[in-house]
């Protein structure tokens, strides 16, 4: 909306040249979400309680997770308004990638509201059960994939960011694998928040991570001497992930241990969602297992977990996910957020450090 107003004057005003920059306009729409959630937080998180919007906790985790009972969720409100707002007013509107990837975020934020709005102010304990959420998932994520595979120009090739010469061509097989990226990703996140903090931080590094490969993506010198596929117009996904990491920044200051609102599965869902969309546009799918390794984990942690159960009668872990299995061998929760950040940091560096081993 800003670089609608703003740039056309740019040939006429010298000051509004700056808004022609995507560098800028990435840094402020970081900003500009932090503005997001201290101004509308409080406001946020007030009208959350006079809902009656309380996180309920189930008594068969951790014992230590009981104190939590009470505590506002569907703070990802809060998220959501801090990645869309400062996206429309800093992004080019007139980008098909920009829509795209706001189509998830959006409409992922939408099923997580409905799911986490009859749970707790409706208090129908079973919300959408887990085939109706998936069906809407899958709906969302195979339009997206549909309106790829036949965009010209947009390539279905999937691309490994240690070989450079290898990258087959999925042809229809695109469009499933789309699917299973965004929905992947979008449940990854949301087995991953359970304690405060876990989620937001390694969503944040990850946006800040694809925001770097976005804007490679769309410059044409840099992505060829780089070796990374080049998408023209990717480059203002640049700014979304700079809203996201504003937002998640923003967020944690309420999120933080102990955390004053959880984001519920509005959240969740919605920025696990962006991250796989983001990734698909970006052309670097194959990078969210490496830098998103932490989302990864925790959900194949439930998935060996559940399948370990079913068909030996035995767990691996105490608990799953997998940082519940931490907590009960006696883990202080901070020190489990702390590290699991730390080595989102470490994973994000290898995934940069990739940009060199093309």
């Amino acid at each position: 909306m800003l670089y609608h107003i703003f740039y056309p004057l740019a040939a006429n005003v010298k000051l509004f040249n700056i808004f022609k920059y995507l560098t800028f306009r990435t840094i402020y729409a970081m900003i500009t979400a932090l503005v997001v959630c201290f101004v509308l937080g409080p406001w946020i998180i007030r009208k959350l309680e006079s809902l009656q919007a309380r996180q309920v906790i189930r008594t068969d985790g951790p014992e230590s997770h009981l104190q939590k009972q009470g505590t506002p969720t569907m703070g990802g409100v809060m998220i959501l308004s801090a990645i869309v707002i400062p996206t429309l007013l800093w992004a080019d509107l007139s980008n098909q990638y920009v829509w795209t990837a706001l189509f998830i975020t959006i409409g992922y934020g939408l099923i997580g509201f409905v799911d986490d709005y009859k749970k707790v102010v409706e208090k129908n304990t079973k919300g959408l059960s887990a085939r109706q959420k998936m069906f809407w998932q899958l709906l969302l994520a195979v339009a997206v994939a549909v309106f790829l595979f036949l965009k010209p120009g947009f390539s279905e090739e999937l691309y490994f960011p240690f070989f450079k010469r290898f990258h087959p061509d999925l042809w229809i097989y695109f469009i499933p694998f789309v699917a299973i990226v965004i929905v992947g990703a979008s449940n990854a996140v949301n087995l991953t928040d359970g304690l405060d903090g876990l989620a937001i931080g390694p969503v944040a590094i990850n946006a800040a991570t694809y925001m770097l490969f976005a804007y490679i993506a769309g410059h044409a010198t840099l992505s060829a001497y780089l070796q990374v596929p080049r998408v023209p117009g990717a480059g203002e996904l640049a700014v979304m992930c700079g809203a996201m990491v504003g937002a998640g920044l923003g967020f944690l200051w309420y999120n933080s241990y102990p955390a004053e609102v959880f984001m519920g599965d509005v959240g969740s869902l919605s920025l696990g969602g962006t991250l796989g969309v983001i990734a698909v546009l970006t052309k670097q799918e194959i990078l969210l297992v490496i830098v998103g390794g932490v989302f990864v984990v925790e959900a194949l942690s439930v998935i060996f977990q559940v399948g370990s159960y079913k068909y030996r009668g035995k767990r691996i872990f105490r608990m799953a996910p997998i940082h519940h299995h931490f907590e009960l061998k006696g883990v202080a929760e901070p020190k489990i957020i702390v590290r699991f950040w730390i080595i989102t940091i470490i994973l994000a560096l290898v995934a940069i450090s990739t940009l060199k081993m093309r």
